[in-house]
């Protein structure tokens, strides 16, 4: 039997080597804690231990932190992926399938936003499609208020203001 906290880091690997970007840490915890393959404190040192190793990546930004797999994660995944239990692989592998539109689309749009030193604040808008983004936009906002609702409705809106761009520069 594989140790607990080594098989939680083999399943955060795997998960992450089934998607074509980052993940949100939130997502990968709520599919582990909910399928209670782990615990949240053996996770939590999992998630923490594989970021220090180099064996995964980590950004940030105001409402989320994203994880995706470096090549030293993914050279030790083939190493070791036996020691991940069919079962286990199948619900990862299910859980993909089921959820694959919602988290392209979640890849897809990326906000962020951040003060400057003149005390406003920078909104962060892109959209991408598989790995190429297709759109990035720097927007200075005077508040903070106001940055967090251009970066929610950019989430709704993108595809719009994508399709009026190229018609209006086209």
């Amino acid at each position: 039997m594989t140790e607990p906290l080594t098989l939680t880091k083999l399943i955060v690997l795997y998960m992450l080597d089934k998607v074509d970007g980052p993940l949100t840490k939130a997502e990968i915890y709520d599919f582990i804690l909910e399928k209670e393959y782990s615990n949240y404190f053996t996770l939590s040192q999992a998630v923490y231990e594989l970021t220090e190793d180099k064996f995964v990546e980590s950004s940030s930004t105001h409402n989320s932190t994203y994880l995706s797999l470096s090549d030293n994660g993914r050279d030790t995944l083939m190493f070791f992926h036996n020691r991940i239990s069919d079962g286990i692989k199948n619900d990862i592998d299910t859980y993909f399938n089921e959820n694959r539109n919602l988290i392209q689309n979640r890849m897809s749009v990326v906000t962020n936003y951040y003060r400057i030193a003149s005390g406003e604040y920078v909104a962060e808008l892109s959209a991408r499609e598989k790995t190429s983004e297709l759109v990035n936009i720097r927007l200075n906002m005077p508040t903070e208020d106001s940055a967090r609702a251009i970066c929610e409705h950019w989430r709704d809106s993108s595809s719009d203001i994508y399709a009026f761009m190229l018609e209006k520069l086209l």
